[in-house]
């Protein structure tokens, strides 16, 4: 099958190409930045450009995984976020109906379904973890990057409505190599390591799940999916969650403590949301590999940790911007 994978430089884009070769899929990868799987340097927000990659290259299907994220917000004005991943998106979803495709994935983000509310936690008035599923609502995203990604997550469904597009959204949980932008009170791997227990997964699980959904959209039409490491809580610990975190982990980890001790490292005093990622196992057939066991295995047998982080990674997009200043 001949793919558009968009955000073919980024982080996720580098492990799915070749993952995508394997399974014997011919991608053509267009990203703003060079990058050893980008064929074609340039944005979905130009729709020229867009259409000229489906009309030259045949494209049969798309995995839409560029965008600007959260710690663009920083560096680009609002009107970027609408300009890629608003206008881009719907560029690629017209472009795709126009060719007669029969499968489109989107790349969401489980951020959008954060309001300051949920983020405030105990502060906010909370009395137990928000126990997130796809039916959560009503959604409040709480910056540009949640509420350009919603926007696109509702174009892709009024697609879905008008033409028959199968399409795929995956509301991906963390899985960035570099440092949190906004905590600093733990270390960049005992953070990581954290949210493991109910917020990320491995970049490699990322790319198997859009390979999971590429597969099944034609069967599946028009589905939304969490895309996380198993937690181990159930939801009646999501009050206890809220206020003794430690004491839920170390009921379902009893070596937890001392493992974390080994490191320096210390467990989260509370956790104010879980993703529930069941509604892909089920019905998408696809679960993380990676999870919160997998990390105190690791630690207990002086193994390398089972996911990626560099502090001082730099994403290609802005090597290049730095290259043209």
């Amino acid at each position: 099958m001949r793919l558009l994978l968009t955000g073919s430089s980024g982080w996720l884009g580098r492990f799915l190409a070749p993952r995508l070769r394997a399974q014997e899929h011919e991608v053509v990868g267009l990203d703003v930045a060079p990058g050893a799987d980008t064929g074609i340097v340039g944005s979905v927000a130009d729709k020229a450009l867009v259409d000229r990659v489906f009309a030259e290259h045949g494209i049969e299907a798309v995995i839409h995984a560029g965008a600007l994220h959260k710690p663009d917000i920083a560096r680009y004005p609002k009107q970027a976020f609408i300009d890629v991943n608003l206008t881009g998106t719907l560029n690629l979803l017209a472009a795709a109906v126009a060719a007669g495709n029969d499968r489109f994935v989107f790349t969401s983000t489980t951020s959008l379904m954060i309001s300051e509310t949920i983020r405030a936690g105990k502060a906010g008035g909370a009395t137990r973890a928000a126990w997130l599923t796809e039916d959560f609502g009503p959604l409040e995203p709480r910056n540009i990057y949640g509420v350009t990604k919603r926007a696109a997550e509702q174009l892709c469904a009024l697609i879905h409505r008008e033409h028959g597009l199968p399409i795929v959204i995956l509301r991906t949980g963390r899985f960035f190599l570099e440092e949190d932008d906004t905590h600093r009170d733990l270390s960049g791997e005992n953070i990581k390591a954290n949210e493991f227990l109910n917020r990320r997964l491995t970049v490699e699980d990322a790319a198997e799940a859009h390979l999971a959904a590429l597969a099944k959209a034609p069967a599946l039409g028009l589905e939304t999916f969490i895309i996380s490491a198993p937690p181990p809580f159930a939801p009646d610990e999501a009050e206890a969650l809220l206020h003794n975190a430690p004491a839920v982990i170390i009921r379902h980890f009893p070596e937890a403590a001392e493992l974390y001790a080994r490191r320096g490292w210390l467990l989260p005093a509370q956790i104010d949301r879980v993703y529930d990622p069941t509604r892909a196992e089920r019905l998408m057939g696809f679960r993380c590999g990676t999870d919160f066991a997998a990390v105190l295995g690791a630690i207990e047998k002086d193994e390398p940790l089972p996911f990626a982080h560099d502090p001082n990674y730099v994403s290609p997009k802005e090597i290049g911007e730095m290259e043209r200043c």
